[in-house]
């Protein structure tokens, strides 16, 4: 356990207990200090009080912390804002994570009414609503169209090249989580609608249409676009276009419905290929961690694993190989990031549940689980290169336990 007590930090900030240093020894009774048991020191400052109260196993490493890893952890509320007629978006790509090279990430929020406008990207797109309700179409190659409403842990997921709208609906419209299967996306990368009719010839416009070139003179510009004011649209019905072909697979699916895998210490909802067959690129898992729970000892042998932190705090232990191990901290709102084969945990060190996404750029979720590789190698073996007795011997389980319970 860390010496230091979150908890009462975050009491102490609160309360107005802890004040920022400013050059002099001046610094509250419970703020955390980068010391322990006759290392380290205190830090008279200057110095952010709510970024180590946020970060206590970066201030205050375990014992276990070691060598040298690359930062695994950014926030969305430390990327810029953009802000339109109806909404805001922010994302986090590998130019704010640096490791990032598989999968970046948007956050957006759509008012009432507010429409993400008619695009198309290069990358497929995965999306989990995290609030409120949202209407999205589509229309795939072969003309067969989706119109469907989403609400909070429904995801939808768009192949490279699908075009596609989002509108947020009544009473409140809806925020949500997009993944993207390349860390070098792009917000502004975007093929947009509006932006494309600017850019092409009225006569060419006028030809492609089969109406006059002067029925193209007030077109908008693409800044009045991109998420802009639009009716909350009326009854589903309403928007489903007659004698169109719906998309046979879908492009939704209702993943918070899905039945969980149950153990001790939480739940998890694995969706890919396997049971959401429109999502090719991208795998996931919904986690829930019960307070004093982890998901257990294990890596991914396919790919990287892209997090998002939806409810919580929590602290992730990542085994780099080579004597390298570092730990990071996580809130609602972060960003986490697993390399490839990299042996972690992920720690409940709060008192309400821990919510969080698992992202892999592939069509299937793949884990291994260290409990169950050590359970099913002989036990000479094991016991042979760990030392184990004959009852840690015995608690070696064969069966997956993704999430564990308190000891």
């Amino acid at each position: 356990m860390n010496a230091f007590n979150r908890r009462e930090a975050l009491l102490a900030l609160s309360a107005g207990g802890v004040v920022a240093a400013t050059g002099t020894a001046s610094f509250a009774a419970g703020l955390p200090q980068p010391q322990g048991s006759q290392v380290g020191g205190d830090d008279p400052g200057p110095r952010n009080p709510d970024r180590d109260v946020q970060n206590p196993d970066i201030l205050n490493p375990p014992a276990t912390d070691a060598g040298t890893l690359p930062n695994l952890r950014f926030s969305f509320a430390d990327a810029p804002t953009k802000q339109y007629a109806a909404g805001w978006t922010r994302q986090v790509t590998k130019r704010e994570l640096g490791i990032s090279k598989s999968i970046a990430g948007v956050d957006m929020r759509l008012n009432a009414g507010g429409v993400r406008e008619l695009h198309w990207h290069k990358e497929g797109e995965w999306a989990y609503i995290l609030y409120g309700t949202a209407r999205v179409t589509a229309v795939d190659p072969d003309g067969r169209n989706f119109v469907g409403d989403l609400g909070p842990g429904d995801i939808w997921y768009f192949p490279s090249g699908t075009p596609h709208s989002i509108q947020g609906l009544g009473p409140d419209g809806c925020e949500f989580l997009l993944v993207f299967d390349d860390g070098g996306f792009d917000e502004d990368s975007t093929f947009l609608l509006s932006d494309w009719f600017r850019h092409i010839p009225k006569s060419i416009l006028a030809k492609n249409f089969g109406v006059p070139a002067l029925s193209f003179d007030h077109l908008p510009e693409p800044s009045d676009r991109y998420i802009f004011n639009l009716p909350v649209p009326g009854s589903l019905d309403s928007d489903r276009i007659a004698g169109a072909t719906t998309v046979p697979n879908g492009f939704v699916h209702r993943m918070s419905s899905q039945t969980p895998i149950k153990s001790a210490g939480g739940t998890v909802r694995i969706t890919d290929s396997r049971n959401f067959p429109a999502a090719k690129t991208i795998a996931a898992a919904l986690v829930e961690i019960e307070p004093g729970g982890m998901r257990e000892l294990h890596w991914h042998p396919n790919t990287d694993e892209w997090q998002y932190y939806i409810q919580g705090i929590g602290r992730m232990g990542v085994f780099a190989a080579n004597g390298a191990s570092r730990t990071f901290d996580f809130a609602a709102g972060d960003v986490g990031y697993v390399p490839f084969a990299t042996g972690h945990y992920v720690e409940n060190t709060g008192d309400k549940p821990l919510v969080f996404l698992e992202m892999f750029k592939s069509d299937h979720y793949a884990d291994v689980s260290l409990n169950q590789w050590l359970a099913l190698t002989p036990p000479e073996l094991v016991s042979g290169h760990l030392n184990f007795d004959a009852a840690t011997m015995k608690a070696l389980k064969a069966g997956k336990q993704p999430v564990v319970g308190s000891a």
